[in-house]
């Protein structure tokens, strides 16, 4: 089976390895992003599907907008693939790539379809508080995530999973059920099925102000919301007018680290080397594990406490 793989970021690497090794098929070319500048000297740096697709001496495609490059979609043309494999590419695909091989585009959703459409399914699957999540495959279409769907697998989300975790989870399942997906095309035994549209829920883009952590909510939503920004954008507060990242938070589960007196939201509460905050109504706890000041590193809330010779009745936000 003759295969171009459309995917950029660490998450569509376990599947192009998959398919690599998959007996039954060849990767014939690799679609990904431009390479970008990153890091302090912003030097240019492949993405992880390149890295790999060079590896194995496997042709690259890396043009800005597929839409916008028939040169690109002529040559993917002249390679006569026999399926597509679009695992988080990040654009809308046109006609003359949907009808370029004749089993289609099979794209891997990181969510059990139709809920979470859109762009982040795997970081608002934790800031909703979903105890599980899962992976679809499905044939794409014109729109963004509507095609029919072909296999699902329910992936748990244990209760302090960080996106990036629940990612790598994600992504290695979803390399299995693209394999499935394919034996079973390649069987003739798929049997697509259409999304209920009424169903569906959507999963928008992360942006940087979503990350401003209000201390008003309950300790829940706001340990969800630290979990689900993982690795970026990540959330933030201040303290004395100077902003903090919160990097890392847990529920409380000791009785001798929540005191039972009600506070402001956002105001510290230290016991021992337990630093939780107070949430919601005054009454709610959230403990901090992980922080970064500005132009800091990431160290221990206990550290940070110290160094800044915390005091009672000091407050986030």
């Amino acid at each position: 089976m003759r295969i171009i793989f459309l995917g950029t970021p660490q998450i569509a690497v376990p599947t192009l390895e998959k398919l690599i090794d998959w007996p039954k098929g060849e990767v014939v070319a690799v679609v990904t992003q431009p390479d970008k500048p990153s890091g302090r000297g912003k030097h240019l740096h492949m993405p992880p599907t390149k890295v790999v697709a060079e590896e194995f001496g496997i042709p690259v495609f890396q043009p800005t907008k597929l839409s916008k490059s028939p040169e690109t979609v002529e040559a993917m043309k002249a390679l006569n693939p026999e399926v597509l494999v679009m695992v988080a590419f990040g654009q809308i695909l046109k006609q003359p790539v949907l009808e370029m091989a004749p089993y289609g585009v099979v794209n891997l959703h990181a969510s059990l379809l139709p809920k979470l459409r859109g762009p982040a399914p795997i970081n608002w699957a934790i800031i909703n508080g979903e105890s599980s999540t899962g992976i679809t495959t499905m044939f794409t279409d014109a729109g963004v995530d509507t095609g029919d769907m072909l296999l699902k697998r329910e992936v748990p989300i244990e209760k302090d999973m960080n996106a990036e975790e629940l990612g790598t989870v994600l992504a290695k399942a979803g390399a299995n059920l693209i394999i499935e997906t394919l034996e079973h095309m390649l069987l003739g035994s798929l049997r697509p099925e259409k999304q209920d549209d009424s169903l569906s829920t959507h999963a928008p883009m992360m942006s940087k102000e979503l990350g401003n952590i209000d201390w008003t909510k309950p300790a829940q939503d706001i340990h969800n919301l630290v979990r689900g920004l993982v690795p970026w954008p990540g959330t933030s507060t201040t303290f004395q007018e100077k902003p903090l990242k919160i990097i890392k938070t847990r529920l409380p589960y000791r009785l001798v680290d929540i005191d039972e007196v009600q506070r402001k939201p956002g105001e510290i509460v230290k016991i021992d080397d337990v630093l939780t905050v107070a949430c919601g109504d005054g009454n709610d706890r959230l403990e901090i594990l992980d922080v970064q000041p500005a132009n800091k590193a990431r160290m221990h809330a206990k550290d940070w406490a110290n160094g800044v010779h915390l005091k009672p009745g000091q407050t986030l936000g």
